[in-house]
């Protein structure tokens, strides 16, 4: 069935008050999701509510302000858990973001586990966040860091992941979804190979949670985390998701209150996860916020979200496809969400800056891979990123655009 006639975009995009916003005397076509999405109305609505009616500190407070926002902020971990299907809320830890909580896992299991001589396997295709907190856990233990290479179009080559696997694997972080190519890695078949060896599974899923289904328990990896504000809700938050007695075993991160149950000055001792690791005031407005968002995506259907924006995806690629002189970035047969592109002899910074005279707003540069694109010979690539409330004719304005910007640099 066509997708886009079973699933009512321009009432999807009435919830997104921006996306009526005009830039530069033009409508906005905004198509950096990847960097960043929009933000649906109830979602706004949710963070003036909390401070204009509910706001105050949660937990242990015996007032009626407290209470109320203690039980929405646990209320959002429970969405948490249902939305990535969590097999309990205690396992869900409120973080900044994907880089916050691939950032905990390396200086709490990463920092207890890994030792001299210990190897930790990433991919080709990972965001620096993905990258750089292992590096400094490499240089800090003596472990060594190993790279499964990907091939032309930006796909994993799996039989070579699997050769890098071996008694000295200790720890294996994948993206879910690239950031700069749109690949989808072939997560629950990496995390199988991987525990056959004793390894334990992050996956970085800042990109794959706002485009499709995530179920960690059926992906069967040890932690995943991602962003509130790719996944149309507020900046500064997002969940780190781990198995309960990983997490029991690990070392706090960070010290102070909430994630303590008793101190004196001769020892403290920790709390109970998930508080263990929310050590302070918690973002409080935006923690439920982000469950109002999840919720809203819940409500409009994952599997209908997903196969709508696959379509207006689908219909991207063949259009750019067909523009001579532009190269498509990343290729593979399993994508989501993301088209980079290079024009010939256009620099990626000019080709955005015209595209933003237009109204269209992409994203330009190394998007935080730089090795992506030494691996392409590429110094930046035009990114646009997509989501459910894209349309085919924004596309097309896309696509006009470009011939725009072809015929400036003719």
């Amino acid at each position: 069935m066509n997708a886009t006639k079973t699933f009512d975009v321009q009432k999807i995009r009435a919830d997104f008050p921006i996306l009526s916003t005009e830039v530069h005397g033009k409508p906005l076509v905004y198509l950096d999701n990847g960097a960043s999405a929009q933000k649906p109305k109830c979602v706004i609505d949710s963070i003036v509510h909390t401070y204009e009616h509910e706001y105050s500190n949660v937990h242990r407070a015996a007032h009626a302000l407290s209470a109320a926002c203690t039980d929405k902020f646990e209320q959002a971990r429970r969405t948490v858990q249902r939305f990535i299907n969590a097999p309990e809320d205690r396992e869900v830890i409120f973080v900044r973001g994907t880089t916050e909580g691939i950032n905990l896992v390396a200086q709490t299991f990463g920092r207890a586990n890994i030792k001299p001589g210990d190897e930790i396997v990433i991919s080709a295709m990972e965001h620096h966040s993905n990258i750089v907190p292992w590096q400094m856990l490499c240089e800090e233990s003596g472990a060594k860091l190993r790279v499964a290479p990907m091939d032309g179009t930006g796909t994993l080559i799996f039989d070579e992941y699997v050769k890098l696997l071996s008694k000295r694997t200790k720890l294996v972080a994948v993206v879910h979804v690239s950031n700069a190519l749109g690949t989808i890695n072939p997560v629950q078949q990496i995390a199988e190979e991987a525990h056959k060896v004793g390894a334990v599974v992050l996956v970085d899923g800042a990109q794959a949670a706002p485009h499709m289904r995530v179920d960690v328990q059926e992906l069967g990896v040890d932690f995943y985390a991602f962003s509130g504000h790719k996944a149309f809700g507020p900046s500064g938050i997002g969940a780190l998701w781990g198995r309960a007695e990983l997490l029991e075993a690990m070392p706090p991160w960070h010290g102070g209150g909430e994630m303590i149950k008793s101190v004196t000055f001769e020892k403290t001792t920790y709390a109970d996860i998930p508080h263990k690791f929310e050590a302070g005031t918690p973002n409080i407005a935006d923690s439920i916020a982000l469950g109002v968002g999840l919720e809203y995506l819940m409500e409009i259907g994952l599997d209908a979200m997903q196969a709508y924006e696959h379509e207006v995806f689908e219909y991207a690629t063949q259009q750019l496809s067909a523009i001579d002189g532009l190269r498509i970035i990343g290729t593979s047969e399993h994508k989501a969400g993301v088209i980079s592109f290079v024009l010939d002899d256009i620099h990626a910074a000019d080709a955005g800056m015209i595209l933003d005279e237009q109204g269209i707003a992409v994203r330009v540069g190394q998007h935080c891979a730089e090795p992506v694109m030494d691996f392409f010979k590429v110094p930046a690539t035009v990114r646009a990123s997509f989501a459910f409330y894209n349309t085919k004719e924004e596309v097309d304005a896309l696509v006009k655009g470009i011939h725009k910007v072809k015929e400036l640099f003719a």
